[in-house]
């Protein structure tokens, strides 16, 4: 059966951060009274960022946060990434953009997910020179991150519940007009992305390495494939 459209992590999957938003998501909640420790951090990796917020300082303090404090700890958390991303702007992994032209000149959707919200996200598709243009024409990869365009770029805001959940995934095939999720793939480079794409149903669930993971860190959750990068995508769905 045809793959109609491939979903796909943004940061540590598709876009290189450097470990920005771990560290501002660990620094903001040591801001706000929490404890975190690096395995704690992972554990939420790939979830919303308010979530994970809230529950990291639930675990420190044995007590569910109120509002005001969540609120106030996110908005720390913002203010810390978006500092870092002015002093070391995200970049595409390699291979990415030629990766997903040669996706989209095949015929297939393309759409981004991320635990990030609305304004982070669109702000991070500005950095990096991606257009969100449903439908449109392919352009020639050698174009570079300057020609990257994609079908859909979904955010946690955009669904009730993020990562585990499949909200995210089945919002992109509303967006693309896929109906069947056995032609969909799911890439990502965490364990709430492998989790998100099995609780989908999508056809091909694959991991890839170019995260804080590593193959057996990864490799232990439930998936169809494990791959160094999104660049080895194509050739894995013959395109």
């Amino acid at each position: 059966m045809t793959i109609e459209l491939v979903v796909l992590d943004m940061a540590g999957t598709t876009v290189e951060e450097h470990g920005a938003v771990y560290e501002a998501l660990a620094e903001a909640v040591t801001a706000a009274g929490g404890r975190p420790t690096e395995a704690d951090i992972q554990r939420w990796m790939g979830a919303s960022k308010r979530e994970a917020i809230t529950r990291l300082l639930a675990e420190s303090t044995g007590q569910d946060p109120d509002e005001a404090t969540v609120d106030a700890a996110f908005a720390d958390f913002r203010a810390r990434l978006d500092k870092a991303y002015r002093d070391r702007p995200p970049a595409p992994l390699p291979g990415v953009p030629e990766a997903l032209g040669r996706i989209r000149a095949a015929g297939v959707k393309v759409a981004l997910t991320t635990g990030f919200d609305r304004e982070v996200t669109t702000a991070l598709l500005a950095t990096l020179g991606w257009r969100v243009a449903p439908g449109a024409a392919p352009v020639d990869a050698a174009d570079g991150m300057d020609g990257v365009v994609i079908d859909a770029a979904i955010c946690v805001d955009d669904v009730p519940t993020g990562r585990p959940a499949p909200y995210m995934i089945f919002r992109a095939m509303e967006a693309t007009g896929v109906w069947d999720v056995a032609r969909v793939a799911v890439a990502g480079d965490t364990v709430r992305d492998l989790q998100a794409g099995t609780n989908a149903g999508a056809r091909l669930v694959a991991g890839v390495l170019t995260g804080k993971l590593d193959a057996v860190g990864l490799g232990a959750e439930r998936h169809t494939h494990l791959l160094p990068g999104v660049a080895d995508l194509p050739d894995l769905l013959g395109l």
